[in-house]
């Protein structure tokens, strides 16, 4: 089975052909950060005009990189939600009228199942069971993960996720857009001991998130100490919130028992979150898995995989397409065999 993935839910268009025998054999991703920079942040409208653009052409080159016709697909997967509704539309709109013109079945994927499978596209991949950090720019969460379509919510942001507060608080240093990379690298520079931020809601048990607060900590900061302290605001920004997710991760493995750890979303690119990471796994003997960088942000690739998980299982949908902007994780269900 060979299955076209189609992303986009945000800012990035996303292709890829993932099938057996080979595994991924084909994507590309066109980023719409040159697009939008001049904005400070994505502008819906424009992202929807750039996915209409770029997909077709993406899907050519795509095929063609794997050695495919179209006529070789034997499923068409494609971002239902969540996300932004048009760019959604744009993606959901294509992968029907493809698949309905080839007369193969096409799915709808989770956005954030997608993510949480990704690392399944790495050797070695994760077995289940497993516990998910799925970290982006929309969402923060913890999940337990039994098998595909078996989730278990075990905490949330309640406010921003961690990736939403790097951006803000990057447009608070007056950093360029993308925001969450460029506070990375700025922290990079910073002193760490000079600035000390609150690590939020780690003072009481459970597993929710809320970050909101640091960003008004960063604001008062930097009003109080002016543009000369960015670097080590940056560096005490990201501390914290890297601590967060730490904490949080260690009390969801102890909680659950689980010796597997997987990290996905955007926000799992960033190298001190993996490196502490890293050294959680080796204190608690867990092994955390990661994708690739490239793979950590909205892509194709992670799409094609969890819509093939599906086809393969026989999950089937009408013809009729629904994209969605919410669309809870904790809703979806197991495939019918």
């Amino acid at each position: 089975m060979r299955v076209l993935g189609i992303e986009t839910s945000c800012d990035e268009t996303g292709v890829a052909v993932y099938g057996e025998p080979g595994g991924l054999l084909a994507h590309r991703i066109h980023s719409q950060i040159a697009l939008h920079a001049r904005y400070g942040g994505v502008v819906p409208e424009l992202a929807s005009r750039d996915h209409v653009r770029r997909l077709l052409p993406l899907i050519d080159e795509v095929l063609q990189e794997a050695g495919l016709a179209r006529q070789d697909l034997d499923g068409i997967a494609y971002t239902r939600g969540p996300g932004l509704i048009g760019a959604l539309m744009v993606g959901s709109a294509l992968a029907r009228s493809l698949a309905w013109a080839l007369g193969i079945p096409a799915i709808g994927v989770h956005h954030m199942e997608a993510h949480l499978l990704a690392p399944m596209l790495e050797e070695p991949a994760p077995a289940f069971p497993f516990v998910a950090l799925l970290v982006s720019g929309g969402h923060t969460m913890l999940v337990q993960v039994a098998g595909i379509g078996r989730y278990r919510l075990l905490g949330e942001s309640l406010d921003d996720a961690a990736g939403e507060a790097f951006d803000k608080t990057a447009k608070l240093l007056e950093l360029p857009y993308p925001g969450g990379p460029a506070l990375e690298a700025l922290a990079r520079e910073g002193d760490p001991q000079r600035f000390q931020f609150p690590r939020p809601m780690t003072d009481r048990p459970g597993l929710d998130f809320s970050f909101s607060g640091l960003k008004t900590f960063a604001l008062n900061t930097i009003r109080a100490h002016g543009p000369e302290a960015r670097a080590d605001i940056a560096r005490a920004f990201q501390d914290a919130v890297v601590d967060t997710l730490v904490i949080k991760c260690r009390r969801a493995l102890e909680q659950t028992g689980s010796s597997r750890l997987v990290i996905a979303g955007g926000v799992s690119a960033n190298q001190a979150l993996r490196e502490q990471l890293r050294a959680l796994g080796e204190r608690l003997n867990a092994t955390v898995y990661y994708p690739r960088p490239q793979l950590c942000t909205d892509n194709g690739a992670m799409v094609a995989y969890a819509g093939y998980c599906r086809l393969r299982a026989g999950e089937q949908e009408a013809l009729d397409f629904s994209p969605t902007a919410r669309w809870p994780l904790e809703t979806l269900r197991e495939p019918a065999a």
